[in-house]
C-alpha cells in the first residue's frame, strides 16, 4: 500500500495507475482536510465487492439460524409439482 500526496499523484498519474493494475498496489492518494481517496485495479475492486457481497449473504444465514434456533421458524407444506402447474397456470 502506498500513501502519496495529491499533487505527486498528478503529476506521476500514468506510473500510479500502472503501479494498481500491473502491481496490485493500492494508492491512497492523500488530500487537504483528510478527504483522501483509493486508487485501485478493478480487478481488485471487484474482489472487494465480492467480498462484501459474500459478507451480507452470511450474515443473513446467521440471522436465519438464529431465528430457526429461537423457534421463529414457521413450516410449509410443500407445492408438489401437480399443483405448481396449476398455481402457473399450465
Amino acid at each position: 500500500m502506498l500513501a502519496v500526496n495529491y499533487s505527486t499523484v498528478r503529476n506521476n498519474l500514468k506510473s500510479y495507475c500502472d503501479e494498481a493494475t500491473d502491481n496490485g498496489e493500492i494508492v491512497i492518494v492523500t488530500r487537504k482536510e483528510e478527504k483522501n481517496i483509493v486508487i485501485l485495479s478493478l480487478d481488485k475492486y471487484n474482489q472487494l465487492e465480492k467480498a462484501a457481497r459474500n459478507a451480507e449473504y452470511l450474515s443473513m444465514i446467521d440471522r436465519s439460524i438464529e431465528q430457526l434456533s429461537s423457534g421463529e421458524g414457521k413450516n410449509h407444506e410443500l407445492i408438489e409439482e401437480d399443483d405448481n402447474a396449476e398455481i402457473m397456470g399450465r
